[in-house]
């Protein structure tokens, strides 16, 4: 005979109270795993937006971020005539030598320090980087201790608002632009000329850290590697932009990963021992209706699937449950330090459809779990015994 799935749905409504239970615990369960899963992808995300398949990296060879580079101007000359570069109209090619510190700023709110990432470039830098858009002010004029702010950091830190004048460095700057870089790791992140930094922080003159370059094409990048790797009087590194940016964010999503699975594996056995309780206590109750259903005709495989179908049905309540508790946070921005820059990060919280997806499968996966046993219990019970009990 069928599976008496009517009757399995009405004892879900008429034992509510203990159903909830269950329920509450699996939705937790599945908003802490979504929550996590969507934290790792949000940060990773910021990072891969600041890249672009237009661009390239170049890094002193062997190096594995920008902290660690060297490049000087006589190989940034070499770079500029190699072949797959852009170049505008008057063939002045689209390069940006570059310079990266890090300076402590006070977060609004908190007034605790904060590391941020100074980044010196060059005046052609939103040419190279067309993503990046001033939204308020004006972009810094070369030679001058002027600075340009990420959206993000305007909003975070002290003295960063359009005409501020904040201290580091050892000198004032003057915030004359804010700019808008999508969503991307370059709204945390302070713009100045390249070689007024290199000056404040009394480095050697003309000496930088990472050359960006926009080529000509995204296939170009194979000519343009080739040329750089195999010049002899080069060592570099050479990476598509975004390659580079979605490496460094590794580090911070496996830990955050590792840190949710952790937490929700712990907090998911509670949840399934739940279960098994709920759905214990339900054949425990239900002695003699499982008797009867199975004195009807109904086969014992029938009530292994019909609890099963209860328990996956409480299971599926408390993950779509979980799955609407989170999706507030979806786009809520927080931030964190970027453990391979050291530096601080601001990111959204992004709650997709396949997170939501994999999270109602985590209940299901609970829900088996925890009603397998109790299905297979109330199969074998005998039915004459079942029938005389009280």
């Amino acid at each position: 005979m069928a599976i008496p799935l009517i009757y399995n749905l009405r004892s879900v409504k008429v034992r509510w109270t203990s159903t909830s239970i269950a329920v509450l615990g699996i939705a937790g369960v599945v908003g802490v795993f979504v929550a996590m899963l969507s934290m790792a992808r949000g940060f990773q995300a910021t990072l891969v937006a600041s890249g672009s398949p237009h661009n390239a990296m170049v890094r002193r060879g062997g190096s594995m971020s920008e902290m660690e580079s060297v490049v000087t101007l006589e190989q940034i000359r070499v770079i500029t005539d190699a072949p797959g570069v852009m170049r505008k109209a008057d063939g002045t090619p689209l390069v940006s030598p570059e310079v990266v510190v890090i300076a402590s700023f006070p977060q609004r709110g908190t007034g605790t320090d904060a590391l941020v990432q100074i980044r010196g470039v060059s005046e052609r830098t939103l040419e190279v980087r067309d993503n990046v858009k001033i939204a308020a002010g004006r972009f810094f004029r070369p030679g001058l201790a002027e600075i340009v702010v990420g959206r993000n950091a305007a909003h975070m830190y002290r003295k960063c608002a359009l005409g501020d004048k904040p201290h580091f460095g050892g000198r004032e700057w003057t915030v004359v632009g804010i700019f808008d870089s999508k969503g991307s790791a370059f709204d945390s992140e302070i713009w100045c000329d390249a070689v007024v930094l290199n000056q404040t922080y009394n480095r050697p003159a003309y000496i930088f850290q990472s050359v960006t370059v926009h080529l000509s094409s995204p296939s170009s990048l194979l000519e343009f590697k080739s040329a750089l790797i195999t010049d002899p009087r080069l060592t570099v590194e050479v990476e598509r932009e975004i390659d580079y940016y979605e490496r460094q964010s590794y580090a911070v999503t496996t830990m955050i990963r590792v840190l949710g699975f952790l937490v929700t594996s712990i907090m998911g056995i509670g949840a399934i021992f739940g279960a098994l309780n709920t759905m214990y206590s339900a054949v425990a109750a239900r002695v003699r209706e499982i008797a009867t259903i199975r004195a009807l005709g109904f086969s014992g495989g029938s009530v292994v699937l019909s609890f099963l179908c209860e328990s996956f049905f409480i299971s599926l309540i408390g993950g779509v449950l979980g799955c609407i508790v989170v999706l507030p946070i979806n786009g809520f921005t927080t931030s964190t330090i970027n453990w391979q820059t050291f530096s601080n990060l601001a990111f959204a919280f992004r709650v997709t459809l396949d997170l939501l997806g994999e999270g109602i499968l985590f209940a299901l996966i609970m829900g088996l779990v925890g009603g397998l046993f109790p299905a297979i219990r109330a199969a074998r019970l005998p039915v004459a015994e079942a029938l005389r009990a009280l």
